[in-house]
């Protein structure tokens, strides 16, 4: 059942309890990055493991995000800033214990390519940050392995001339 999360604003990624943050670097440039990220939501499930389905909604204000293991969530998007930044916030999901989250996905020009920065920020109960404390290699580890897969479709994209 879903369940409504606390709304936060793009503060909480200073603020939040958990922050979880992790980078990796591409050699697909910022622009190309952050397309993937913010204009091309269905693209999510081709490139990101956990993800089974992802789709705007609301005019593109929104998402839909469905993870293996059959969790959900609906969100708003909370910064768009082309080539830079990319944020959204969960407001509603059927994941246990959890009472806010909000991503950032930063993107920093890298020589030719792209910094990305993801920071997964949170709130919930003590046994809810212990499970992300204990959750963080692992999410990390997804991570770097989407980051990887995204760099080689877009680097695939190149190559065709797209």
């Amino acid at each position: 059942m879903a369940r409504r999360l606390r709304p936060v604003g793009l503060d909480f990624i200073d603020d939040a309890p958990v922050r979880l943050v992790f980078a990796a670097d591409t050699v697909a440039p910022p622009e190309a990055v952050y397309q993937a990220l913010a204009e091309e939501v269905e693209g999510w499930a081709d490139w990101f493991g956990a993800v089974t389905l992802a789709r705007p909604t609301h005019g593109g204000a929104g998402r839909e995000i469905k993870l293996m293991g059959g969790v959900r969530f609906q969100e708003t998007i909370m910064a768009a800033d082309p080539e830079r930044r990319y944020a959204y916030r969960v407001d509603t999901t059927n994941a246990p214990g959890v009472r806010a989250l909000l991503e950032e996905w930063r993107l920093t020009p890298a020589g030719a390519g792209t910094h990305v920065r993801w920071t997964f920020a949170a709130d919930g109960p003590a046994p809810f940050r212990l499970g992300l404390a204990a959750a963080r290699p692992g999410l990390g580890h997804s991570f770097r392995t989407a980051v990887r897969a995204l760099d080689g479709r877009l680097g695939a994209r190149r190559g065709a001339g797209q």
